[in-house]
């Protein structure tokens, strides 16, 4: 019995549609909006990247965080940039905790590729030192993951939720 072009392309169709729904559901679990983030309690952190994809959904970096007794005195104080998304940055600012987990290795999401060009931040290399005020999950629950708000590169500080204003 033979099927002919027209049948094998939609008995084709039909398999790959299931898989297609399955991989791109994969990917949008494992894309952290910012709703899945506790969004009252900004962490600080600093350290050294480990290693950096540039790629989209966004930019994924490992930070090998620095040991750090205490936010920087000064961080309430720093300039922060204008960005479209109305955030208020000063209030992040002055509630900065450290995370209160201990691990080393954090997995840090930063912003998409076109915000990532947009605040033209310097492509960061593995060893780059930096800082970064963000989110992580509620009650610092499941991987150690932190969603960046602010990046603190090379003395200038990069607003990653949205466009410039």
């Amino acid at each position: 019995m033979s099927i002919n072009r027209r049948e094998w392309i939609k008995g084709g169709a039909a398999l790959a549609w299931p898989a297609g729904t399955l991989l791109a559901s994969a990917a949008a679990h494992a894309h952290h909006g910012w709703s899945s983030f506790d969004q009252d309690r900004p962490i600080y952190m600093e350290g050294r990247a480990a290693s950096v994809q540039w790629r989209n959904p966004h930019v994924e970096m490992v930070l090998e965080r620095a040991a750090i007794g205490r936010v920087p005195p000064d961080l309430s104080q720093r300039a922060i940039p204008a960005q479209t998304a109305s955030v208020d940055g000063r209030r992040l600012l002055q509630r900065a905790v450290l995370p209160t987990r201990q691990d080393i290795r954090w997995e840090i999401e930063l912003a998409p590729l076109f915000r990532m060009q947009a605040w033209q931040v310097p492509e960061i290399k593995p060893g780059t030192p930096l800082a970064l005020l963000g989110f992580t999950f509620a009650e610092e629950r499941g991987e150690p993951i932190l969603r960046v708000e602010y990046l603190f590169l090379d003395g200038k500080t990069y607003g990653l939720r949205s466009s410039p204003a």
